[in-house]
């Protein structure tokens, strides 16, 4: 379902294409700074300069399924773990001048 544009999003729309139009006629090369700008944040928006280095560093998958008693000593340490209860501590301050209720 397209969604219909107000009368003021196709006004401006309409402004700013004839202003590019008026502009591109007029100066061409007033136009190329900011197209390369925009540019340039594109290509560094879509390719990161850190990705490349990161996929290389990246760990490759693994091939061959783990043995089965390293499946257990990873299980075992997790299971060694208890399951402690919340405690409430009371606290030790008690102001009797202070309202309960401000």
């Amino acid at each position: 379902m397209p969604r219909k544009l107000s009368l003021p999003t196709i006004i401006i729309l309409s402004l700013v294409v004839i202003g590019l139009v008026s502009q591109t006629i007029s100066n061409p090369y007033q136009l190329l700074i900011p197209v390369a700008v925009f540019g340039v944040i594109y290509l560094l928006y879509k390719f990161p300069p850190g990705a490349a280095a990161a996929k290389a560093k990246a760990k490759p998958h693994q091939r061959y399924k783990a043995s089965a008693r390293k499946d257990q000593q990873q299980a075992g340490r997790t299971k060694t773990r208890k399951n402690m209860p919340f405690r409430v501590i009371e606290g030790g301050k008690d102001d009797d001048d202070l309202p309960k209720y401000h």
